[in-house]
């Protein structure tokens, strides 16, 4: 047998190859890792974690008048981002410390430099050294992507998000997926005037289509200005302060050079045109229309690796690529895009590959969250997914929560089950609520089980919240 440095070299330090790595490690294996920016991942550093603690921040604006309707004598304070984004640094330096700390008191070399394929059992690091192995597993992510357009680079993408000086005054946010519609919901909560523009008829494409009608509707009351069927035209570099600006009225672009601002930065006003004729000038514009695995001069065609139209590492159901000793998980392979999705390859790899336990990942009936303001939380088939399948009953409801409600608001929430009408197994369920995400976690539970409608039913509801009316619904509001 060829003797290798290592048993497994994984290349990509996020939570997918993290957790790969420390497993594979405490069960004896020889085991090295290398990122070249940080520990942590997208989920870690630009992504999950530091998004949520943004979500966080804004909703303590709506927080000030409720506290005041129910009594407390309160004023509205103002938002400090450079007091925020301090705080923020320094958590995700503790959290990449602990993702430090955790590769090491497992044994695990770490390796804070660029690692490329060199062939099947060996990678060429940054520094011109090579490692061989006996098992390679790449969890190198996603990352997000410009639209192919003139000054594209003028916009920021997501990750530039978390490192900015200042909030701008105003944003254009162009896209209408999960990423798109939680920082429109986030900076609008945080004081940022904010601009969405999508090219599709609603937000939100595959989700349920009830859910992201409400959604919609409720970003717009609080003040998220969305313009559906919508896309750039043009945009280039303006001075927002001089006369010669073009403006919504439709003033033409002014004829003397600007400077541009480095990709991704916020470094000056842009002006924009659109396809619905609206001209404008934003303090800033982010790009949240997609993202793309992270697939660039990683050696791939040199060891022989099949790539995907989407330049996705194609792999089997045991994360394994068409060379034998090479693995792939997580964003990088397209799958399902999810961190919880890609610890959870990360373990059946470790599984399959050094416990001898051949284990397929399960990617059916997975919950998640999309944090815009209100939450949304969902598990199984949309209503439109699951009547192209079979019959089904939906069980609906919308109100206003009391919470909101008593504090003025206008606030509503949905509930929503899915149910086969030949078997009366819950196929679905959305929940558009605060905190929906919590009890979307505890309804994935059922919906994974293979709950019925009646076993629902069964359940005692605990009143008053807003989830018991996922257990009271007893006539379904249609058919199809």
């Amino acid at each position: 047998m060829a003797d290798f440095d290592y048993d497994l070299f994984v290349i990509g330090g996020g939570s997918g190859g993290v957790r790969a790595a420390r497993v594979a490690a405490a069960g004896g294996a020889r085991v090295a890792l290398a990122e070249d920016s940080r520990l942590g991942g997208t989920c870690v550093i630009r992504g999950c974690v530091p998004k949520k603690l943004m979500v966080f921040a804004s909703e303590y604006r709506e927080m000030f008048a409720d506290a005041r309707a129910y009594g407390w004598d309160l004023e509205d304070g103002a938002f400090d981002w450079t007091r925020f984004s301090g705080h923020l640094n320094r958590e995700l330096d503790r959290l990449e410390g602990v993702y430090r700390g955790l590769l090491e008191g497992s044994k695990v070399e770490i390796f804070d430099q660029r690692a490329r394929l060199a062939d099947p059992h060996s990678v060429t690091l940054a520094d011109g050294s090579t490692r061989s192995a006996k098992h390679i597993l790449i969890a190198t992510g996603g990352r997000p992507q410009r639209p192919d357009m003139p000054n594209a680079h003028l916009g920021m993408v997501s990750d530039d998000l978390f490192q900015m000086e200042s909030l701008p005054k105003s944003i254009l946010i162009v896209g209408g997926g999960y990423i798109a519609c939680e920082f429109a919901c986030i900076l609008n909560g945080l004081g940022v005037e904010v601009t969405q523009f999508y090219r599709g008829a609603q937000i939100l494409r595959g989700f349920d289509e009830e859910a992201r009608g409400l959604i919609a509707d409720q970003m717009q009351e609080r003040g998220v200005n969305l313009h559906l069927g919508t896309n750039i035209v043009e945009m280039a570099a303006a001075d927002a302060d001089h006369p010669s600006v073009p403006t919504e009225e439709g003033m033409g672009l002014p004829e003397v050079e600007r400077p541009v601002p480095p990709a991704g930065a916020a470094g000056g006003p842009v002006w924009v045109k659109a396809s619905n004729g609206m001209e404008r000038v934003f303090d800033a514009v982010l790009f949240a229309t997609g993202r793309t695995p992270n697939t660039t001069d990683l050696g791939l065609e040199e060891a022989g690796v099949e790539i995907g139209r989407r330049g996705q590492i194609l792999v089997d159901e045991f994360s394994q690529t068409n060379v034998p000793s090479i693995y792939a998980i997580g964003d990088v392979t397209d799958r399902v895009n999810l961190t919880p999705v890609a610890i959870r390859e990360g373990m059946a790899f470790v599984e399959t590959v050094f416990k001898g336990n051949p284990t397929p990942v399960d990617h059916d009936l997975i919950p998640s969250a999309v944090f815009t303001q209100p939450e949304f939380g969902t598990v199984g088939l949309t209503e439109e997914e699951a009547r192209d399948r079979e019959p089904v009953e939906i069980y609906c409801t919308s109100f206003r929560p009391m919470r909101t409600a008593f504090a003025g608001r206008s606030d509503r929430v949905l509930m929503k089950l899915v149910v086969s009408k030949a078997t009366r197994v819950v196929l679905g369920c959305h929940i558009v609520a605060p905190n929906a995400g919590e009890m979307i976690q505890l309804a994935g539970i059922a919906v994974k089980m293979g709950a019925t409608k009646e076993d629902f039913d069964r359940t005692v509801a605990v009143h008053p919240t807003m989830a018991e009316e996922l257990v009271t619904m007893k006539t379904p509001v249609r058919t199809a």
